[in-house]
């Protein structure tokens, strides 16, 4: 169905749902209901080839809420990634007991950060390359999450099964997809997970995927490495191992537009050649940041650069000789 036979219907239900929501609000507190969107423009510059072009690489919005004190839902569509339109998000939460949550239908899968994979907490314009070339981040599924503290240090377990076909596919398998993460800390402070993922997406393909990734924010800086390897339990696809080593700093200014700058730098590679040393591809991501933050609404003017170091050219980046030549981008990011 084309986007443009959808967006009616869409604003249809934005529209319902806040005039009910407008006569509840003085009564009760549940449902509630809240709208969320994020808006990523972006120009590239590729100084290898001296291509460029303009983007939207994203343009989502969703909806959340609670229909009580135990069950809430989720609703997110992206409306041009890059000129397609997908449903992102669709699913049910309950809460049975205090802080154990079950979500099911099209969700989040416990493998990857939200702060490499969610366009409006990424540190960079583009994913780093174990965000974008591993797996998609979501499945149909159900999955389990389980936060208790151990002394002064949080936990969080998170297990689920999916049917192993990313998003938007309601397949029959014979055989599904499960992982789970464990969790220590939390964003304010240290944090460490480390998760596993095993994938078998049809007799040709499956995959086990797993790896650690520690990070650590204070009130004015964060630093982030993670670290993950692709596994082929097939002989049709070969392994994949890649990792991040990146931090950002949040300088605090006022000017017209802008009330803070942010610098980033990040350093990533990935390879799939395990008995030749070193890896196949480098990258270093330097970046600053102009932006504002409001109550509801945030913005961000990136402006980055990515050098690219090949050592062997892999296959994932055969589509155009931009994918892996040094890249300048300018990115406007709006959240809300």
């Amino acid at each position: 169905m084309r986007i443009v036979h959808l967006l009616p219907s869409l604003f249809f239900l934005f529209s319902c749902s806040f005039a009910t929501l407008a006569q509840k609000s003085d009564s009760v507190s549940y449902p509630n209901f809240k709208m969320d969107g994020t808006l990523k423009n972006k120009f590239e510059r590729a100084s290898d080839t001296g291509m460029s072009r303009f983007s939207v690489r994203n343009s989502r919005i969703g909806v959340k809420g609670d229909i009580n004190s135990y069950a809430s839902y989720r609703v997110q569509v992206e409306l041009s990634n890059e000129g397609k339109f997908s449903v992102l998000d669709l699913s049910g939460t309950l809460e049975p007991i205090e802080d154990f949550t079950l979500t099911l239908g099209q969700t989040s899968i416990p493998l990857f950060n939200s702060y490499i994979v969610s366009p409006s907490e990424m540190m960079f314009a583009n994913r780093a390359f174990l965000g974008k070339y591993f797996l998609s981040t979501r499945d149909l599924g159900v999955n389990g999450k389980y936060a208790f503290d151990v002394g002064t240090v949080p936990v969080t377990i998170e297990a689920g099964v999916f049917n192993g076909n990313t998003i938007n596919n309601p397949v029959w398998k014979n055989n599904l997809a499960y992982g789970g993460r464990l969790g220590l800390g939390n964003m304010d402070g240290l944090r460490f997970t480390a998760k596993a993922y095993n994938y078998p997406n049809n007799e040709s393909n499956h995959f086990l995927f797993y790896g650690a990734d520690l990070r650590y924010e204070a009130s004015s800086w964060k630093v982030e490495t993670e670290i993950m390897k692709k596994e082929s339990r097939t002989e049709n696809n070969s392994d994949m191992l890649s990792y991040y080593l990146q931090g950002a700093y949040h300088i605090p200014i006022k000017t017209r537009m802008f009330d803070f700058l942010k610098p980033a730098i990040r350093w990533d590679a990935i390879d799939e050649r395990s008995d030749e040393p070193g890896f196949d591809v480098n990258r270093l991501t330097t970046g600053l940041g102009f932006g504002f933050t409001q109550e509801k609404f945030s913005s961000i003017l990136r402006l980055d650069y990515e050098w690219y170091f090949v050592d062997y050219a892999m296959p994932i980046f055969a589509e155009n000789d931009e994918m892996d030549a040094d890249k300048f981008t300018i990115e406007l990011l709006f959240t809300f």
